[in-house]
C-alpha cells in the first residue's frame, strides 16, 4: 500500500491523520512486512482512527471486530444460521440425516463474522479488532490462528486461508496484559498522547477557523491538566471537542469563566472538574 515512511506520512495527513515519524514508520514496516499491528496508549489518542485512516488512504474495505467482555466464537468468527437449517431439515423430511447434513453444513447457512469476512475478501481490506484488551483470555485463542497463517479453520468446512491478507490493526488500551503469544505475532507501537506542537496541528487541521493563538492556549491547558493526577486525562479527541465549543461559545480567548463553564467538555467526573478548578492557574500556563 505504500512506497516508503514519507509516502505513509503524506497519505495520510491528505486524509486528515497526522502521523508522528515513529507512526508512520510501523505502519509501512507492518504493511512491508505483512504483520499485524498491535497499537497500545490511553483512550483517545488516535489507534482506531490510524485503522480507518489507512483504509482511507488505500481504497480499502474496513472490518471492524469490536470487542468486549463475552465476545465469543459465534460473533468474532462464524456462526451457523440455525432458523434456515431448521426449515431446510423441515422442508427435507423424506431424507436420511446424513444426505441433510451434507446440504445444512454449507456455504448457503454459513454466517461469517468479522474475523472470516475478512480473511475471504477478494478485495484490500483492513481488519481492526478494536479493544483487544476488552474480551475475554480465550478470545485470544481464536485470534492466534488468524495472524499466525491468515486462515480460518470451520470444522465442516475445512480450513479457509486468504487469498489476500488484509491490514490487520490490534487496538488496545491495556486494561489487561495480552498474552506473549499474541504479541509475538504483531509489530507493536505504543501511541501516546501527542507532543504540543504535534498537537496544535492537529487542533488546526480538525477546527477550521480557529485562532493560532487559541489553539495554542487550549494544548497548554490541555497539557497543564494532563499533569494533574486526574481520574481521566484529556484525550486528543477531548482537546479537539474543546476547541470547537469555543468556536461555538465565540471566545477568542482563555479566562477563567470560559474554562470554568466548559471544563465539562473536557473532564468527565466531578471529582476531576473540582481539582481542576482548584488547581489550575491560567497565569502559569
Amino acid at each position: 500500500m505504500f512506497t516508503s515512511v514519507d509516502d505513509v506520512r503524506a497519505r495520510l495527513a491528505e486524509s486528515g491523520y497526522l502521523a508522528s515519524p515513529a507512526v508512520a514508520t510501523t505502519v509501512f514496516l507492518a504493511d512491508r512486512l505483512g504483520k499485524p499491528l498491535l497499537v497500545e496508549g490511553p483512550a483517545g489518542v488516535g489507534k482506531t482512527e490510524l485503522a480507518k485512516a489507512v483504509a482511507r488512504v488505500a481504497g480499502a474495505r474496513l472490518v471492524r471486530l469490536q470487542c468486549y467482555e463475552g465476545v465469543d466464537e459465534s460473533r468474532a468468527l462464524y456462526e451457523w444460521n440455525h432458523a434456515k437449517q431448521l426449515l431446510r431439515i423441515s422442508a427435507g423430511r423424506d431424507e436420511t440425516w446424513d444426505e441433510a447434513r451434507t446440504d445444512i453444513f454449507s456455504e448457503e447457512f454459513l454466517l461469517p463474522r468479522p474475523l472470516l469476512t475478512a480473511i475471504r475478501g477478494d478485495e484490500p481490506t483492513v481488519l481492526l479488532i478494536d479493544e483487544t484488551d476488552k474480551a475475554d483470555v480465550e478470545v485470544e485463542g481464536l485470534l492466534l490462528e488468524v495472524l499466525s497463517d491468515f486462515q480460518v479453520t470451520v470444522p465442516e468446512l475445512g480450513t479457509i486461508t486468504a487469498a489476500r491478507r488484509p491490514f490487520v490493526v490490534l487496538t488496545s488500551n491495556a486494561s489487561r496484559e495480552l498474552s506473549e503469544a499474541l504479541r509475538r505475532r504483531c509489530l507493536f507501537l505504543h501511541i501516546d498522547f501527542p507532543e504540543e506542537e504535534l498537537e496544535r496541528r492537529i487542533v488546526r487541521l480538525k477546527v477550521p477557523g480557529i485562532e493560532a493563538a487559541l489553539a495554542e492556549s487550549v494544548v497548554r491547558v490541555i497539557g497543564a491538566l494532563r499533569a494533574m493526577d486526574l481520574r481521566k486525562a484529556p484525550s486528543v479527541a477531548e482537546t479537539i471537542d474543546w476547541a470547537r465549543t469555543l468556536l461555538a461559545l465565540g471566545a477568542t480567548t482563555l479566562d477563567e469563566s470560559v474554562v470554568r463553564d466548559s471544563l465539562g467538555v473536557i473532564l468527565k467526573h466531578q471529582d476531576d472538574i473540582l481539582k481542576a478548578g482548584a488547581k489550575l492557574d491560567l497565569d502559569a500556563v
